[in-house]
């Protein structure tokens, strides 16, 4: 595997981005991955740059980079929202750098995948999203799904009764999250909306791969038709999949998806 630096323009900045290449022959499928919120393009606890090697040995090559404002990207960072025409430059740079790709798998996490459905998965082929992001910048916090499913788990955990029983859980919060969990839940962001609306007419695979431990993740179900069949979860998996069980998952649903496209 050969890794190198680069750099591309977008609207009149430059964008710095990483790209790992296989050995031997020229590979014709690549993963583009999004890193998400303001993480650099390495990922969180070094995600996005172990993914990418991973990519590397199995055959494909893989680009990463980092947004207007973000690492060492000039410009200003006008968040997740703003990110299409970063992610338009990018897969150029990523094509021109590569020129045998013929195919692309676009990856991201968090408010990474909700920039690909933004961009209508703009010239990817393939898209493998996890943990897309919901909230609207005002209501960042748990939802009524996410509260639900998590005193789900609670109360069938021993020590989770025990912690109750013992005095160790403050019961004023306790009744506060249960008081909200009867509350209806409330119908579907602006954000979960527009997101819905760039897949509709996207014409290539998707995947939507949800961490069952991650408030971001249920919230996303609270927004999404939960008859998606492009939806899979990984049970005991939290946002970023650091569970070792979690990372393994997570590669082979990327590495599945390369070999399909």
């Amino acid at each position: 595997m050969t890794r190198q630096v680069l750099t591309f323009p977008c609207e009149g900045q430059t964008l710095s981005a990483t790209l790992d290449l296989p050995d031997g022959a020229p590979p014709n499928v690549g993963l583009f991955i999004v890193s998400g919120g303001t993480e650099i393009r390495s990922g969180a606890w070094s995600s996005n740059a172990r993914i990418a090697a991973a990519v590397a040995a199995a055959g494909f090559a893989a680009f990463r980079f980092d947004r207007r404002g973000v690492g060492d990207s000039e410009g200003a960072n006008e968040g997740f929202r703003s990110a299409a025409p970063d992610i338009a430059a990018a897969l150029a740079a990523f094509r021109g750098a590569v020129p045998s790709i013929t195919r692309i798998v676009a990856h991201g996490n968090c408010d990474g995948a909700s920039a690909l459905m933004l961009a209508h998965g703009r010239d990817t082929d393939a898209l493998v999203l996890s943990n897309p992001w919901t909230f609207e910048e005002e209501n960042a916090g748990p939802s009524v799904k996410a509260l639900r499913e998590h005193y789900k788990r609670r109360l069938m955990s021993l020590a989770a009764v025990e912690r109750l029983l013992t005095g160790k859980v403050s019961i004023v919060k306790l009744i506060q999250s249960l008081v909200k969990m009867t509350r209806p839940a409330p119908p579907p962001s602006t954000l979960a909306t527009q997101m819905a609306e760039g897949l509709a007419g996207y014409a290539g695979r998707v995947r939507l791969l949800v961490a069952t431990n991650d408030y971001t993740a249920q919230a996303f179900l609270g927004a999404w038709d939960a008859k998606d069949n492009r939806l899979a979860q990984c049970a005991g998996a939290t946002h970023c999949f650091v569970e070792p069980h979690a990372r393994e998952w997570l590669m082979a649903q990327i590495l599945d998806e390369m070999r399909r496209v």
